[in-house]
């Protein structure tokens, strides 16, 4: 995964579960969470404000303008975050896997996706 070929291109009518399972393809060692509200920056989680899968962005939305979301690899996970709250009133949280657990990317905020991913496969291989 050298170049921004890769890419999920995010819009009101797809559907969490669909952004997720993609996410996870690109980024094998890299896990997408959506919440309600944001994360404060370097904080953890609350795993109540979960979104339910099946809902579609749209769903969100407090204005009625669509807005693409392109998630390429070079994307820091804090843009990603900016931009899914910014779109969609949402958070999200990345996590990367190390060995058999799933950590939060909160203190890592400004590695890009690629980076996150390859640090994922390092520590579980």
């Amino acid at each position: 995964m050298k170049n921004d070929l890769l890419q999920i291109m995010v819009y009101d009518h797809r559907k969490i579960s669909s952004v997720k399972e993609e996410f996870n393809t690109i980024f094998p060692y890299l896990k997408l969470e959506f919440f309600l509200k944001p994360n404060l920056p370097n904080s953890a989680s609350s795993l109540k404000f979960l979104k339910y899968d099946s809902k579609t962005l749209g769903e969100f939305k407090e204005h009625d303008k669509e807005i693409e979301i392109c998630i390429i690899p070079s994307m820091t996970v804090e843009k990603l975050n900016q931009k899914f709250h910014d779109t969609y009133g949402l958070g999200v949280l990345v996590y990367r896997k190390s060995g058999k657990v799933w950590l939060e990317t909160t203190l890592t905020q400004d590695w890009t996706l690629e980076e996150q991913n390859k640090q994922g496969e390092e520590l579980s291989n």
